[in-house]
């Protein structure tokens, strides 16, 4: 392909795939009467059950796939046996069925060719694609080396392409879950337990007596297995005291809301602390035994009063040490939450470095009822030989920000956009289970990226917004369709679950593994694929962990001993944790050294002008960004998202519930699509609210095209944080217009 400028390409109809099957939803404290009353067809007692695990989000809850004789997926039901689920899917989950039989599948790979002058694509075979991707590839590599060919991945996809490149001689790799989500609190915990928090987050909130969440919607994000602890919580008489802009579903179980000003998080937090130790409700034996620079802390902290921070936050000082002495009186038993797409204001490390500190002089960390100590199990990796080193990766694209722990996905796209001095140019992209388009702040740096590239090949099993870019777009089948990686994850106790292909690959759709393998053998990397297919990589795993295919298809999820003593701290023993002290760091040497502030402190930040709100954004249980905003089951319980506007706000603009408006932000940018409003007490007037994952520009996408807006259409702005390369999307503010701003023009 050239260098010319990448049109994006609206894919065409490639035929049309299976009906979906209707999904009721999960009540988000209670009890799933779907999963208890399924009713299968007549021919139920020939249905046969498959182990799987669930790829609709990142959880990956266990499940069990029952298909009948024809081959088609009937339903998916939770593994009893898994504790990220404990037998309960979300909607999601259940939905899953519709990912199958999405007929807006991708369906055969496809080329981007030229005809009459107008950029296209054409249907290929796999042996043309693959050749193509293949060739590119080598000519890349002869030109500017291996190391120039980045990959941008989430998921199991990911994992397969991971292993390809890093044959192939390039570590450029990564993945919007680290800078565009969680980096900034691994970062930060890391800094101050020496120990990142991971994923599932090691939460004991079933034996919590007090659950602190700040920006974190347990219960919209369904985070399976926390929701049902929270539920237990609240049942056992646990308090909850909710931070948030917002009065979300979390709020609604709270004791406390504290509807704090958007952007003064940092301040809550330290007066927190001034209370605590002002007022010796801290774990004096705890931080005496575990806590290196208490001191310091404390006489960091002496100014930050309730008064102080009322100031800031608009929360009165009496509720800021009412909380403060809820959680102290729970405490250890007491969780600061902390949090997932953390990235917000840049100083996010900081934010996230307070939250560990308060959970520290909590005496939270390694408690029953605050965060136990995870354990996991690792899986070995089917033999091949050393990766070749490359002359630099991921590490010297993101060498600015000294603490980023994985690949910087916006620094990876400005090192494509050409430039005299760039010291590690990027000059072609595999896109890998992740839509990019509406994952990534600051769409106007894509898009010079995106044309500035020399070759874009996108791994899918949907035409999203990032595959209209593509030069060749790979189908992947959907994850119930292949066997896949075997998965482990940190719990409290060391589980692993697999996933075997229930039904074989419907249209022209393939497994990642099988893509990433038919590519590397073009590549002559036939070394590390020294296998006939990724069935036998997985049965050699297991029997190398004790187990075999026949026991995990009967199980599904194998429980193996804790491999690294008591899941709470013994109290009785000296505990090394993980930091160059050996201690908990609430006064961090490491960030001194680096010039950073070694304690968080709090910077005022801009606020919206004058007409103009925050936008704020979040998640839907019934929807993985936009993943599933077309899924037949999962639209039919929320096809849209709303903006919701306080009801002061809408007087003075004139708005009323379900009337529709478009967003005009600070740089002008006006959404696409407009929006339905809604009407709220449940927002900050200072504040407006979308789910994310909405307003699809595909018409190809039947049933989520034009419905609702796109949030990451309005983040042009992005505070970066200094630390690790965090890109903070919540400094951006919107008007809201009225009148239709393209009726002029043909949309």
């Amino acid at each position: 392909m050239t260098t010319s400028r990448r049109k994006f390409i609206k894919i065409s109809a490639l035929g049309v795939g299976g009906l979906a099957t209707a999904s009721a939803a999960y009540n988000m404290f209670g009890t799933t009467s779907f999963l208890n009353t399924f009713s299968a067809p007549n021919n139920s007692k020939a249905l046969k059950r498959t182990a799987t695990y669930c790829e609709v989000c990142f959880w990956k809850c266990a499940a069990w796939a029952y298909s009948d004789g024809e081959g088609h997926i009937q339903k998916i039901i939770g593994n009893d046996d898994d504790p990220h689920c404990n037998g309960r899917l979300c909607p999601r989950g259940t939905g899953g069925v519709g990912m199958y039989n999405d007929e807006d599948r991708l369906k055969t790979p496809l080329i981007r060719t030229t005809i009459n002058g107008e950029q296209t694509f054409r249907e290929a075979s796999w042996d043309e694609a693959l050749n193509v991707v293949a060739s590119k590839l080598k000519t890349i590599k002869d030109n500017h080396g291996a190391e120039s060919i980045a990959l941008l991945k989430h998921g199991c996809p990911g994992w397969h392409f991971e292993h390809l490149f890093r044959a192939f001689g390039s570590d450029t790799t990564a993945e919007p879950a680290f800078a565009q989500c969680r980096g900034p609190r691994e970062t930060a915990f890391a800094l101050t337990f020496g120990s990142w928090v991971g994923s599932p987050e090691p939460t004991d909130i079933r034996d919590t007596k007090c659950l602190v969440l700040i920006g974190s919607h347990i219960g919209e994000n369904m985070h399976n297995s926390q929701v049902q602890e929270m539920s237990d919580a609240i049942d056992n008489g646990a308090t909850i005291i909710t931070v948030d802009p917002r009065f979300s579903t979390a709020a609604s179980k709270s004791q406390h809301w504290l509807a704090i000003k958007p952007a003064t998080d940092i301040a809550l937090l330290l007066s927190w602390m001034h209370v605590l130790i002002e007022e010796e409700l801290y774990d004096k034996a705890y931080v005496e035994k575990y806590v290196y620079g208490f001191d310091e802390l404390k006489a960091h902290v002496r100014e930050f009063t309730p008064e102080w921070a009322y100031g800031i936050t608009t929360i009165k000082p009496e509720e800021i040490r009412k909380t403060a002495r809820a959680m102290a009186h729970a405490a250890p038993a007491v969780i600061v939450h902390p949090g997932r797409h953390v990235v917000w204001y840049g100083d996010d490390t900081q934010r996230e470095r307070a939250i560990a500190i308060l959970n520290g002089l909590l005496g939270s960390w390694g408690r029953r009822g605050g965060f136990y100590l995870k354990d996991s199990i690792a899986i070995p990796d089917f033999p091949h030989p050393e990766y070749p080193k490359p002359k630099w990766d991921w590490r010297d694209i993101g060498e600015n920000y000294p603490l980023a722990q994985m690949g910087l996905t916006n620094e990876i796209i400005k090192a494509s956009i050409p430039s005299e001095n760039a010291k590690y140019p990027v000059k072609a992209w595999m896109v890998a289970g992740t839509n990019l388009i509406k994952s990534i702040p600051d769409t106007i740096q894509l898009q010079k990226a995106l044309e500035a590239l020399e070759f874009l090949v996108v791994v899918d099993t949907m035409p999203m917004d990032i595959t209209g870019y593509a030069d060749v777009i790979l189908p992947e089948c959907t994850y119930l369709e292949r066997t896949d990686i075997v998965r482990s994850a940190t719990n409290r106790e060391p589980s692993i679950a697999v996933r075997f292909a229930a039904v074989p690959p419907k249209y022209q759709t393939k497994p990642g593994a099988w893509i990433a393998k038919e590519i590397g053998m073009r590549l002559g990397l036939e070394a590390y694929y020294q296998y006939d297919d990724f069935d036998e990589v997985v049965n050699w795993q297991l029997k190398e962990m004790g187990t075999s295919r026949e026991e995990m298809e009967k199980i599904g999820v194998k429980k193996y001993p804790r491999q690294s003593g008591s899941l709470y701290l013994n109290e009785d023993e000296v505990h090394h944790f993980g930091t160059a002290s050996g201690k908990i760091e609430f006064y961090s040497h490491e960030l001194k050294d680096l010039g950073f502030d070694p304690m968080p402190k709090y910077t005022p930040h801009p606020e919206p002008p004058q007409g103009f709100y925050r936008l704020n954004y979040g998640r839907s249980p019934m929807h993985t960004f936009s993943r599933t905003s077309n899924n037949p089951n999962l639209t039919d319980l929320k096809k849209e998202n709303d903006l919701w506007v306080n009801p002061k706000v809408a007087r003075i603009i004139g708005l009323k519930t379900g009337q529709r408006v478009w967003l005009k932000n600070q740089d002008d940018i006006i959404s696409t699509f407009s929006i339905k409003v809604r009407v709220t007490e449940r927002v900050r007037w200072d504040s407006v609210y979308m789910v994310h994952g909405f307003g699809n520009d595909n018409k190809k996408l039947t049933r989520s095209y034009g419905k609702g807006i796109d949030d990451t259409q309005m983040i042009s702005r992005v505070f970066t944080d200094p630390i690790m390369g965090g890109t903070g999307m919540r400094g951006n503010y919107v008007s809201i217009v009225t009148e239709n701003p393209h009726k002029n023009e043909a949309i």
